[in-house]
């Protein structure tokens, strides 16, 4: 079981920062590998809503679908692989952060590696763990570049 925990402090309003992470079709600005994503379902994002992603991990194509199982509007969105090859369950949570201007982001990532992934785990956790932090880097730049 692969688990990767990061926070990162990012200049802005929370509320904006979260409305930005939680929209899966930004998901490609800032998250290395990602090919695209597309929400399938109908209304607002909330529990229940659907999306599908392309992405690239280890240079293989990795299709999934996702639903979101846990939505805090403005704070926190919880979604989980309902179809993939590689199952993970993300959690992103937005909140201020203790120096004024600043946002809090934290997010959860927990995988089970199946296939041809599950023989690699020991390795995979460590690119995985070092894949979420560079994502967040990115997000940290490209939004505090927005708000310059």
């Amino acid at each position: 079981m692969t688990y990767v925990n990061v926070s990162i402090e990012i200049l802005g309003d929370p509320e904006e920062i979260f409305l930005f992470i939680s929209n899966p079709a930004n998901n490609s600005r800032w998250q290395q590998g990602m090919i695209s994503a597309e929400v399938t379902s109908p209304g607002p994002l909330g529990v229940g809503s659907t999306y599908k992603q392309i992405a690239k991990f280890l240079g293989r194509q990795i299709d999934s679908n996702f639903e979101i199982i846990a939505f805090e509007p403005g704070r926190m969105i919880k979604g989980t692989s309902v179809k993939s090859t590689f199952p993970i369950t993300f959690t992103r949570i937005v909140e201020p952060a203790a120096r004024e201007g600043y946002a809090r982001v934290s997010a959860v990532v927990e995988g089970d590696a199946s296939g041809v992934y599950r023989l690699f785990t020991p390795i995979l956790d460590r690119l995985v763990k070092r894949s979420v932090e560079g994502d967040y880097a990115r997000l940290k730049v490209l939004l505090e570049g927005e708000t310059r």
